[in-house]
């Protein structure tokens, strides 16, 4: 059985760039191995559903709760992968910062966080599968904000 982990693509929009320079991606750096950056994610708990483990993890690990979030309708990426010999599987949903001046509170299991235009946040987040997902949500809210 694969391990399973959700969490979610959070994005703010400044109000002083026109879009779609506006947005911007969060990501949180692990202190181990390569200091990986990602969007919030956590290991799915014993009972808990795949959405309640998003919401949780990204309370824990960026102090930011449902209410400060927007659930974007109709996003999903899921990435599969192997984490030393195991499979893994990500499910990723798609989150607006309601406020994008919020403070983002970092848990231990990080050690800092980037607000990063697309560009930067590919470059930051390395893995392809994670550059495509970030890619993949900017070009859902362009194309989501012209119809």
């Amino acid at each position: 059985m694969a391990l399973r982990a959700c969490g979610f693509v959070i994005f703010r929009r400044l109000a002083q760039q026109p879009p779609p320079d506006n947005i911007e991606f969060l990501l949180l750096q692990t202190p181990y191995g390569e200091h990986h950056w990602t969007p919030p994610k956590g290991h799915v708990d014993l009972g808990e559903d795949d959405f309640t483990t998003a919401l949780r993890e990204t309370q824990e690990e960026a102090g930011l709760g449902k209410d400060h979030l927007r659930m974007v309708d109709g996003f999903l990426q899921r990435l599969r992968y192997q984490v030393r010999g195991k499979d893994k599987e990500v499910l990723y949903w798609l989150a607006e910062l309601r406020d994008p001046n919020t403070q983002v509170i970092l848990s231990d299991e990080h050690q800092d966080y980037r607000w990063a235009k697309l560009e930067e946040a590919c470059k930051l987040a390395k893995k392809q599968d994670l550059q495509d997902t970030l890619t993949a949500a900017q070009q859902y809210l362009e194309t989501q904000g012209k119809q």
